[in-house]
């Protein structure tokens, strides 16, 4: 299947499941309305069928999808399921007389399957917005040097390219002729362009930013680097979380169980004990009624959800009860570097001018240049120089290497080291220091002497050292994970207090960091903002994503800092764990409840309102318990 058709498919799918997860959580709300109703309805005298048609109702509007579910896997798997014994508990409540109990059976567990539906259909959306960056046409050379355009799955590797300055290049391969900056965020993460030249790869998805490019194809638009990026946040994405692969381990033993002990009970009852048929039915529709899993639902659910309810007031969305539960189980968190630990635009840290020199006009001069430069490292430049008044001449971009300018009548060179460092020895030790802590350097020299240097490094969120401590006292060990060098990794990492960090990977590598480092402590989280991160916050237990981050990174994260404030990590890391506790609590209270049930119907000493007490009751309770976390203390 090509990249054009995948992209088409996708879209319409996405459609279709945007309009059922509306529609299936309209029919869950619809069927509570009903049985608000119809309970006011049994309180009045001579309303019998209007209260049991109200129920009725309710059952079929509330339990359509999850019959629909239960019956549709039931047939394909051969396997019966926990969905079909919630509509046969309800029924069988019904059938002795317990409407409302059925149909708030229903109600439960047709919202929990909407909002699951929900949080499934909203991270497949990630795919959408990561094929929105990969181009559908090309522009090839042919054999006699004309210029055509065709579809990216028209061409073949060996092929030549032609790429202009501000187009993104279409697929992985290697420069024939020409040089520019090329932004590759899309791939590394990294906010500071990369010069390509002569011999250097590229890949699919970057942006050419000013330079004419003439590319040879080394890789089929389905197997490009990008391509990969999108095949493993889908792949991640259609693995089952171990609570889910738990769920599907036992519910069908579950489900069996209950049915089998419902139907010996009401066949053998007459039998083997002293009961009528009629106490036998009775007693099978008790246990039907105190066997479901309804408290144990309710559990977990709204105490998930009021935990989440409580995040979103502080800034930490959710997408799902199983993610705010994983989350108090991290061990790890791998974070990106550039704009997730640090603010992901670079500044100027320290500027070294020559002695002998005004510091105004040297500043001066690199405001007037920088001022006509379109590379990033100009803005922060300008913006540490301030902007001056005077006429420019002879101004020449030369790609890879810095900017050439006349300024009264003096010939100035910006850039590289190699380019525009003429002589001068005053600050060379300094600038090997600055070097070697991960800054990047920017000299200026006049015809015959280096002038000035400036050293740019990206900054440290105001909040990341502090995050990091809080996580690191919490017994979570921190990881930095980055396409960037080591001595940048390592400066960066030190400054924030991270218990180590990860240099130079590509998106496919942190991916296989992420296996290993889970390998390694058990659970992992990974927290990033770009499109690179996307494979690595799908692979991880957690997925974390910063509210300003690109919408792959946004769709495909479990979790999201709404406000980019890292230190809500450590706060949602407490909440999760306060929500385990309670979790544990409200299961192990709820399974007690069942099985003292079941035993007191066995031996006859609970009679059918006993039971929906205690089956109610128990799952009141627990849902009481939960919400406690609505109003619990962040601090």
């Amino acid at each position: 299947m090509n990249a054009q058709t995948v992209s088409q498919e996708k879209g319409h799918v996405f459609k279709r499941a945007s309009w059922f997860e509306h529609i299936e959580l309209i029919m869950a709300l619809i069927s509570g309305v009903l049985i608000v109703l119809a309970y006011i309805a049994e309180t009045q005298e001579g309303a019998t069928w209007t209260y049991v048609s109200l129920y009725l109702i309710a059952f079929l509007i509330g339990g359509y999808a999850k019959a629909k579910e239960g019956i549709t896997d039931t047939w394909e798997t051969k396997s019966l399921n926990v969905e079909l014994l919630m509509i046969i508990a309800a029924i069988g409540a019904a059938s002795i007389g317990y409407w409302m109990e059925g149909a708030i059976l229903i109600f439960i567990f047709a919202l929990s399957g909407a909002l699951e539906t929900y949080t499934m259909n909203k991270n497949e959306r990630a795919l959408e917005s990561l094929m929105e960056l990969q181009p559908e046409q090309a522009t090839r050379l042919t054999a006699s040097d004309s210029l055509e355009v065709v579809h990216i799955d028209d061409l073949k590797v060996g092929d030549r390219i032609y790429v202009r300055p501000g187009e993104r290049i279409p697929v992985d391969g290697r420069i024939l002729s020409g040089s520019a900056s090329v932004e590759e965020a899309a791939i590394t993460g990294e906010s500071v362009p990369v010069d390509r030249n002569v011999g250097d790869e590229v890949f699919g998805s970057s942006v050419n930013l000013n330079g004419v490019l003439t590319i040879e194809v080394t890789k089929l638009a389905t197997e490009t680097l990008f391509q990969k990026i999108i095949q493993m946040v889908q792949q991640a994405q259609e693995e089952k979380s171990p609570s889910a692969q738990f769920i599907d381990r036992y519910e069908g033993r579950y489900v069996q169980i209950v049915l089998l002990s419902v139907t010996a009970i009401i066949l053998f009852g007459p039998f083997l004990t002293s009961w009528s048929l009629e106490t036998s039915i009775y007693r099978g529709m008790i246990l039907l009624v105190v066997a479901s899993p309804c408290a144990l639902v309710a559990a977990i659910t709204p105490a998930a959800l009021a935990a989440i309810a409580s995040s979103a007031k502080h800034g930490i969305l959710f997408k799902g009860g199983a993610h705010i539960e994983n989350m108090g189980r991290l061990k790890a968190i791998a974070f990106d570097k550039t704009g997730t630990l640090t603010i992901g635009k670079p500044i100027v840290q320290k500027a070294m001018i020559h002695p002998e020199l005004d510091t105004a006009t040297v500043y001066r001069v690199v405001s007037l240049i920088e001022e006509h430069s379109t590379h990033p490292l100009a803005e922060a430049l300008v913006a540490f120089t301030g902007k001056h008044e005077g006429e420019m001449r002879d101004f020449k971009d030369v790609t890879g290497s810095g900017i050439e300018a006349t300024i009264d009548g003096v010939s100035y060179r910006v850039g590289k080291q190699k380019f525009a460092d003429r002589s001068g020895d005053f600050f060379r030790e300094e600038v090997e220091q600055l070097k070697a802590a991960g800054h990047t350097l920017v000299f200026i020299s006049d015809e015959t002497r280096t002038i000035g240097a400036f050293a740019l490094r990206d900054t440290l969120r105001p909040e990341a050292k502090t995050a990091i401590e809080q996580l690191n006292k919490l017994g979570i060990a921190t990881i930095m994970i980055t396409g960037d060098n080591e001595a940048t990794a390592r400066a960066i990492s030190s400054e924030a207090g991270m218990t180590r960090f990860i240099a130079e990977c590509l998106p496919e590598e942190k991916v296989e960091q992420i296996k290993s480092l889970r390998e390694e402590y058990g659970s992992i989280g990974m927290i990033g903002d770009g499109i690179n991160d996307a494979p690595a916050l799908a692979t991880a237990d957690v997925g974390i994503a910063m509210g300003e981050g690109t919408d792959a990174a946004l769709e495909t994260a479990d979790v999201v800092l709404m406000k980019n404030d890292l230190v809500r990590l450590s706060d949602g890391i407490r909440q999760s764990r306060k929500l385990n506790r309670i979790v544990l609590q409200n299961v192990i209270f709820a399974l007690g409840v069942i099985l003292v049930l079941i035993a007191t119907n066995i031996f006859e000493l609970l009679v059918m309102p006993f039971a929906v007490v205690g089956h109610e009751g128990s799952t009141i309770l627990v849902i009481l318990n939960g919400l406690r976390l609505l109003t619990s203390s962040w601090k």
